[in-house]
């Protein structure tokens, strides 16, 4: 079997890193890696050891989603007819998912959806991913709902039972793999910064990146998280700044003058997982950290109107705080001001997974029976 693995984002590759691995040992795999966001996507195969077998040049600054969109499909168009692969696997919800499962389907080659079901029910939030998803779930062939929530919405949208497979979230595995490179339970390479920074005191992780925070909510986000470093004084505030020139911009006008609050450039996946680790919370707009925190027992305030991943508010593990600068610091006290409260998430199972997705994933593809994942 020949399976063709289509990758364009950092959270993609983190999460089909593991299942690459397990095909690796059955199957024929290439990887092909469209290039949508080439620095972060870099650093993130160099975390799992991963080199592509296909690069594309999709990406241009400045340019439309459509315009990107034409250019995946035209790219991959290309890679399928070169391929012939049995299978094309995709992950999530991002224009690189989308286009590598349409462009299959184009070509009536089966499409694997990894990470499937998630739904804000809300198609402008997150924008563009909920419709990416929802669109790849009218296609798909086989959907690897991480989650029996998951399974249920894909249900609920008319997918036939024997198409779905609970996995699992193919997260928790990568948390295992990658911990498993650790010295001493220490990345190898951890910035010194960020290690002088943890020998102070207690850590918040602040990360932040969706387009629906872009503008005067990532204005109004850089004058609260100023005023929690003052409520907070004895607290280190670690805020690796994506990329992207919306956030790098207010961030570094609006936070420069914080001496709790250390101002970084992107982590590679160990260290951000090892911060995860050491924090006592974060602060985040992020899917992925809100999977992978659970695994570490610490609770993460959500700095989204909705959330796709109920399961983790619902065991414990996270509030939905909003956009709203006050609610966000209400929530931020509601944690920081209850040790107990920390303490206790640390005894509780992650609801996302149990590090058996990738193997899961493979038996589907090869069309063996696997027990499915209850959380």
């Amino acid at each position: 079997m020949k399976v063709l693995v289509a990758l364009g984002t950092r959270p993609e590759v983190i999460k089909l890193a593991p299942v690459i691995v397990a095909l690796k040992q059955r199957a024929v795999v290439r990887i092909c890696a469209t290039g949508q966001h080439r620095e972060m996507l870099q650093q993130a195969l160099d975390a799992f050891g991963l080199q592509p077998d296909i690069m594309l040049d999709t990406m241009t600054p400045g340019r439309s989603l459509n315009i990107l969109a034409a250019r995946l499909m035209e790219g991959l168009d290309g890679v399928l007819d070169q391929e012939q692969p049995d299978w094309v696997l995709v992950q999530g919800d991002t224009t690189t998912a989308f286009c590598a499962g349409l462009a299959a389907f184009q070509r009536q080659t089966r499409v694997g959806h990894v990470e499937a079901g998630l739904r804000t029910g809300d198609l402008a939030s997150p924008f563009p991913e909920e419709a990416n998803r929802r669109l790849l779930a009218r296609i798909a062939t086989l959907h690897f709902a991480p989650t029996q929530m998951a399974a249920a919405a894909l249900r609920a949208e008319g997918i036939p039972e024997s198409a779905i497979r609970v996995t699992g979230n193919s997260v928790v595995d990568a948390i295992a793999q990658a911990q498993s490179a650790w010295p001493g339970g220490v990345p190898v390479g951890l910035p010194a910064d960020i290690q002088q920074r943890l020998g102070v005191g207690p850590a918040v992780l602040v990360t932040c990146h969706r387009r629906e925070n872009f503008g005067t909510v990532m204005e109004a986000f850089c004058h609260m998280l100023a005023r929690l470093c003052e409520r907070y004084p004895d607290i280190q505030w670690i805020f690796p700044v994506h990329l992207n020139p919306a956030v790098r911009e207010p961030v570094n006008r609006l936070l420069v003058r914080q001496s709790n609050l250390l101002l970084m450039e992107p982590v590679d996946y160990h260290c951000s997982l090892y911060l995860i680790s050491r924090a006592i919370l974060v602060l985040s707009d992020s899917g992925g950290i809100q999977e992978e925190a659970p695994s570490f027992g610490t609770p993460v305030v959500v700095m989204r109107q909705h959330t796709e991943r109920i399961e983790g508010v619902m065991a414990g593990f996270a509030t939905l705080a909003g956009q709203d600068p006050a609610a966000i610091e209400a929530a931020v006290g509601f944690w920081l001001n209850d040790a107990g409260r920390r303490k206790a998430l640390r005894e509780l199972a992650n609801p996302y997974g149990d590090g058996c997705a990738s193997t899961r994933i493979v038996s589907a593809l090869y069309g063996e029976p696997c027990e499915a994942f209850h959380g």
